[in-house]
């Protein structure tokens, strides 16, 4: 079997929620059906002509993730990917709207609300937008080396590089050299998980709501049908 290595996920929440899984090495892509629960039939697909001109920038993606709704200057949104990329050495933010596919802007990320992020671009493994923390637009940034953040750009401030052990993430602490990339699911009704994946094709389940971490996970035709090619 395979091993997943080198990929980004991130989550779509536009008509029937799913993930989408980019991998870099092969510059192709699998949509993760929520929904029916497997990959699409016939992906992995090739990116070119998909993704409007963010098919150029797949194999420098260094992660992303959705928002919806409100956003923090008080402006209905429907779904957005932010795509978080290199052009070259200089890291890159692409506002991608969901509804009707296509590429809303590309800019540095110095000349977007992400631009506290910069500092940090290089080390991030992911984030996860924590809505039902008490203020609306919580970002948790995970970091590598077992340290994390926490932005607001609706309070337009990020707090100081905190360690994961003695966090709500100490139980990830453990992990912190193994992390590829993070993606969040709310498409259960209750549930709200986010899911942190490893390498050795395992994962993590962090329940947002009780704030809790599962034990690793492996990556197989049960837990992701589809997702590692046979």
């Amino acid at each position: 079997m395979p091993e997943l290595k080198n990929f980004v996920a991130v989550d779509h929440r536009s008509g029937p929620d799913r993930i989408y899984f980019f991998f870099k090495d092969t510059n192709t892509y699998a949509r993760f059906n929520l929904g029916d629960n497997k990959v699409a039939d016939n992906d992995p697909s090739t990116v070119v002509s998909h993704w409007d001109d963010f098919d150029q920038h797949v194999k420098d993606l260094r992660f992303g993730f959705n928002t919806s709704g409100l956003n923090w200057n008080l402006e209905a949104e429907s779904d957005i990917t932010w795509f978080f990329y290199y052009s070259g050495n200089t890291p890159m933010v692409c506002k991608y709207g969901q509804y009707d596919d296509r590429v809303i802007y590309k800019k540095t990320i110095s000349e977007t609300v992400w631009a506290p992020l910069e500092p940090y671009f290089d080390r991030i493994i992911g984030v996860l937008w924590d809505e039902k923390a008490e203020v609306k637009h919580t970002y948790h940034v995970l970091l590598k080396g077992g340290n994390y953040l926490i932005y607001n750009p609706w309070l337009k401030k990020i707090t100081k590089l905190r360690p994961l052990k003695g966090s709500i993430w100490s139980e990830l602490e453990q992990y912190k050299d193994r992390m590829i990339t993070t993606v969040l699911n709310d498409y259960p009704l209750v549930d709200i998980f986010f899911y942190i994946f490893l390498t050795n094709n395992e994962y993590l389940r962090f329940d947002v709501n009780k704030r809790s971490l599962s034990d690793p996970i492996a990556i197989d035709e049960v837990s992701w049908p589809g997702l590692i090619e046979n």
